[in-house]
């Protein structure tokens, strides 16, 4: 049960005064229904009213406050033309601008003979001093009430600045007084606010260096959260390590058959990963490894051995993939070499369907079926194991986190092992992973040949037409990746599409193509004929991110990269060079190029190391992009930037170890401060964790 003292901050919006269900509605929209979300809904800049000259040095593009006596009202002798009041100081005129006016309204705000107090931006237009639709006017008695800082909240159609700062005091009105949760020696090593105080600075800025993240309010709130954050992912980390498990060990005779069936050895830090799973495997407790390698590092095979292990001690393994190509191609790959140890793996997508599902299940169901691939479908009620060890998720962060244990269910205490070919820096590692071991494969295996990267303007086009002409008369294979259009998936195909019917042209019958939109067969005999058949050119869309692997492919050409983000580029890149012959990826741009697009082109000449990528993405762009929008399972953080706080996060980390090192349960004064504080950001699976034990 969420603690009293936060009820406020989690009733509606709509129930602030002023807050009607139109405001409510587009309140919504723009970040959230609940008085909490207004809470971390922070200014974006500030407007000083502060500057209050006499008119006549009243310098012009500056916001200033000024107080002048109203000599007359010009209204406007034509349709279309403004609303003029004539105003002075003793120093100079000015002139109030006003377009599609009231007159009755502005007479009685501005009555001639009166001063008043104006605030709003200066400007000098034909030798006059001119305020276009002053911001403020008001009597001299509130003038105070103007000469004032003003927050800029970003907005959205329906909420004005004046709504949006009233709702937000409103707000701040119910925050309660919260007991402290921050270990007092860092607070003040850290000159922090209280938590009240902290919202009330971060929602009131007096100067810019307050919007820095790095200002002591902003950062204080930012670590709250990652506090937050952190403690949860220990507690659940603890609790998956208290849950029993099962020591899963064999021989070996199986991954020894398979290996011997490689015709390469293991790398180095592939035979490690293997060692630190099978360690994992052994104990007791479940197993929650994440597996992180870069593109073409050798993590299927690693995952095979250690399910070979599952199967040779009686059990069975499972891997799921996110979409159907990929389960397809892992299953492609993994069955020769499962068959070498004589075991049979099966496959289980959406599309088999009668007799060979029914097969598939009954498998599974009578362990007869030791290993099988399969998509979401693994999911599904009528999917029975006998007895499920090892479950292995591939490319984790397209399911989300909350999806991690639901296979694992399936087998009885079964091991996760989490395998990702997107290379994670390690702030967001932390966040989003922190309840993992993680192992990771930073070598490509042996015959591996570098990428030559390019980096050319779209008006080269025909020259890149010529050089693919003469990659496939060579015997090259060549991906054609089309223009990736933010938000419209029929765009991208349209533009596939017409990419396809333009080298189609040129290359008949040698080009073929690919995108999401069209149903699972066909992608798959598209890839197939671009694999083993007639197709040399495959047009694309960015379907071909994750899992297609065609050792023949030794070109790739990006259209438009300056629209792709890094990580993205680096993903679709690791689609070649998997032979031993040399491969060259063509970075088509779009001049002229934004400073961000020029240092994301730069970064993908210079390296092919996924890890730097990741690090120079994060810095780049943040972490909001950087896995792809919302179905990242990246925790959604309101308040910290995993770009500038990095080190709040290690910071987090640290206290969470301590704290449940010193108070396991949460019971002292501190931990009954930080179940509030795991609370007020809704990690309350977490506080179940501690009750359930």
């Amino acid at each position: 049960m969420r603690p009293e003292v936060l009820y406020p901050l989690f009733t509606p919006a709509r129930a602030l005064p002023g807050v009607g269900s139109k405001i409510a509605e587009a309140i919504e929209r723009l970040c959230g229904s609940r008085v909490v979300d207004l809470l971390w809904h922070l200014p974006s800049a500030i407007i000083d009213r502060r500057y209050a000259p006499a008119v006549a040095r009243a310098r012009p593009g500056r916001v200033a406050t000024l107080t002048v006596t109203v000599r007359r009202h010009d209204p406007p002798a034509r349709a279309r033309q403004p609303y003029k009041v004539q105003c002075e100081d003793g120093t100079s005129a000015l002139v109030l601008v006003f377009f599609n006016a009231r007159p009755d309204y502005l007479q009685r705000v501005l009555p001639v003979g009166e001063t008043r107090i104006v605030s709003g931006t200066v400007e000098h237009y034909a030798d006059q001093i001119q305020m276009t639709h002053p911001d403020h006017v008001v009597p001299e008695a509130e003038r105070d009430s103007v000469l004032t800082v003003e927050p800029v909240y970003p907005l959205t159609a329906g909420v004005s600045a004046r709504v949006m700062t009233k709702v937000a005091g409103a707000a701040l009105d119910r925050a309660p007084d919260l007991e402290e949760w921050l270990d007092p020696a860092y607070q003040k090593r850290m000159e922090w606010p209280a938590w009240r105080e902290a919202l009330e600075r971060a929602h009131s800025p007096q100067s810019e260096a307050d919007l820095a993240p790095t200002a002591p309010a902003r950062a204080r709130l930012a670590f709250d959260e990652l506090l937050a954050n952190q403690l949860a992912l220990a507690l659940m980390r603890r609790r998956q390590r208290r849950v029993a498990g099962r020591s899963v060990k064999s021989a070996g005779r199986l991954a020894d058959m398979t290996t011997a069936a490689l015709g390469f050895r293991l790398t180095e830090v592939q035979s490690r990963a293997l060692e630190e799973i099978l360690a994992d495997m052994a104990q007791e407790t479940r197993m929650l490894r994440l597996l992180q390698g870069d593109v073409g590092s050798g993590k299927t095979v690693v995952a095979l051995l250690a399910m070979l292990h599952a199967v040779e001690s009686g059990a069975q393994a499972a891997l799921m993939a996110p979409t159907e190509i990929l389960a397809r191609q892992h299953h492609a790959t993994i069955a020769p070499l499962a068959a070498a140890a004589g075991i049979d793996v099966v496959l289980l997508t959406g599309r088999e369907k009668g007799k060979a599902r029914e097969t598939a299940l009954a498998g599974l169901a009578d362990g007869t079926s030791a290993i099988v691939v399969g998509t979401h479908a693994l999911f599904q009620a009528d999917v029975a194991f006998r007895d499920l060890a090892l479950a292995v998720i591939d490319e984790q962060h397209r399911f989300g986190v909350h999806q991690r244990l639901t296979l694992a269910a399936k087998g009885q205490a079964a091991d996760v092992l989490v395998m990702t070919a997107t290379p994670i820096p390690r702030t967001l590692m932390l966040t989003a992973y922190g309840d993992m071991e993680v192992s990771k494969l930073t070598e490509k295996p042996p015959g591996r040949r570098p990428v030559d990267t390019r980096v050319l303007p779209v008006e080269r086009m025909a020259d890149v037409v010529a050089a693919a002409g003469r990659g496939i008369e060579a015997g090259a294979k060549v991906y054609w990746v089309c223009p990736l259009v933010e938000e419209s998936e029929a765009v991208d195909v349209a533009a596939a599409e017409e990419r396809f019917r333009h080298l189609d042209a040129i290359f008949p019958g040698r080009v073929g193509l690919v995108h999401g939109r069209m149903k699972g067969a066909e992608k798959d005999s598209a890839v197939a004929r671009f694999a083993e058949g007639p197709t040399d050119i495959l047009v694309a869309t960015t379907v071909i991110e994750v899992g297609v692997d065609v050792p023949a492919a030794t070109v790739m050409v990006i259209e438009h990269a300056e629209r792709f983000g890094l990580a993205q580029l680096h993903q679709l890149r690791g689609r070649i060079g998997r032979g031993t012959r040399p491969s060259t990826c063509l970075l088509l741009y779009a001049p002229p190029l934004t400073d961000m697009a020029r240092a994301r082109l730069a970064i993908l000449r210079e390296t092919e190391d996924g890890f730097r990528i990741a690090e120079e993405d994060l810095r780049l762009r943040g972490a909001g992009e950087l896995l792809g929008t919302r179905q990242s399972g990246l925790p959604d953080f309101r308040l910290a930037d995993l770009s500038e706080h990095g080190e709040l996060l290690a910071a987090a980390r640290d206290d969470s170890r301590l704290i449940l090192e010193r108070d396991p349960d949460l019971t002292g004064s501190r931990g009954k401060a930080l179940r509030t504080l795991l609370h007020l950001f809704e990690r309350d699976a977490a506080v179940r964790y501690l009750r359930s034990g």
